[in-house]
């Protein structure tokens, strides 16, 4: 079996294919065009067993990888950290071209028995677009907003109350008479800016409305959990994609970074908080925990059972996190195994 590992940049690709044993027995370097997948392909078809390990296939390799997999190749990904590390044992120093890095590639997916193989693109990809989409757009209408406000301040004695939105600012902003050229300048340029609110508050909207039909589709329970809109489970669902690479709940909440970390030593046994795993799952999971913890509920009987054992607020919360985490897995779980089968 020959393994064919592929270091992924926006120009170009390089591919190393090493055998069983660990030794390189080919190595090219692909630049990236129209003709670059036939090119590998040609390449690689010199060996009747191949198998193929992206670094990234979810992100600068994603492209290769789907064409790859849509030629019924065996693909896996292959993380960026764990490809560095075994290139750095195995070339014992700092030396780093995109050929070592193409050959760390293949040497993982030779060694490591554990990596996920490469999925066809499904509806939590979707999803994790329109989350994706939306918080560019929510940082955008932010920094807009906060521009505005400024110029507000700076025309009207007192300023505008926090909280702005684009029919107050509006409003402001036609009780305005500016006395001087420069005051002008700053009503004309508060007026474009209303516009951009304008344009950014319609575009989230329209984003949340494809967000509906996305989370609509995929028949998931996941809202039915409290404090989990559909924002939420867009967000959650996007960043999980698929559920069946975590083997149990364990492992899902180790990746959503709330389970804390070991840190004992000696005769102490203590553990220290998590603050790896995915950010924007954990974020979620916050949200979700901050909401529970605040209104009735089976989550709320679960923060204050923490308290009363003496947990300080943000431990409790963490806590009811960590929970949370076993209850979406379990979700997760049990949507796929009721979901119906589709033709392909």
């Amino acid at each position: 079996m020959i393994i064919i590992g592929i270091d992924p940049h926006k120009a170009s690709l390089t591919a190393v294919a090493v055998d069983n044993s660990g030794e390189t027995v080919g190595r090219r370097r692909f630049a990236v065009n129209s003709g670059t997948a036939t090119q590998l392909r040609k390449w690689s078809h010199r060996w009747d067993e191949r198998r193929f390990a992206v670094e990234g296939a979810k992100g600068l390799g994603r492209g290769i990888a789907q064409i790859l997999l849509a030629d019924a190749e065996h693909v896996v990904d292959v993380p960026s950290t764990l490809a560095m590390r075994v290139r750095v044992l195995d070339t014992g120093g700092g030396r780093k071209t995109d050929a070592d890095d193409a050959r760390a590639v293949a040497l993982t997916a030779l060694r490591h028995k554990g990596l996920h193989a490469v999925r066809y693109e499904d509806q939590s990809t979707i999803l994790r677009l329109l989350s994706e989409r939306r918080d560019d757009l929510v940082r955008e209408r932010t920094r807009v907003l906060n521009r505005l406000h400024q110029l507000l301040r700076e025309l009207i004695a007192g300023g505008v109350p926090t909280g702005l939105n684009a029919a107050q600012a509006a409003a402001a902003l036609r009780r305005v008479r500016p006395l001087t050229a420069t005051d002008t300048c700053r009503r004309d340029l508060a007026r474009e800016l209303l516009t951009d609110l304008r344009r950014m508050d319609s575009n989230i909207k329209g984003n949340e409305a494809q967000m509906r039909d996305a989370v609509a589709a995929t028949t998931t329970t996941l809202p039915q959990v409290h404090g989990i809109s559909t924002v939420l489970t867009a967000k959650l669902l996007g960043h999980v994609g698929d559920i069946s690479r975590f083997p149990s709940a364990d492992h899902f909440a180790s990746y959503t970074g709330t389970s804390p970390l070991a840190a004992s030593s000696g005769e102490i046994v203590r553990h220290r908080l998590n603050t790896g795993g995915n950010r924007q799952l954990n974020s979620v999971l916050h949200t979700v925990a901050v909401c529970q913890s605040r209104d009735p509920g089976l989550g709320r009987i679960y923060y204050e059972k923490k308290i009363a054992q003496g947990k300080t607020p943000t431990e409790a919360r963490r806590a009811l996190k960590r929970r949370l985490a076993n209850v979406i897995y379990r979700h997760i779980i049990r949507d796929n195994l009721h979901a119906p089968v589709t033709a392909t």
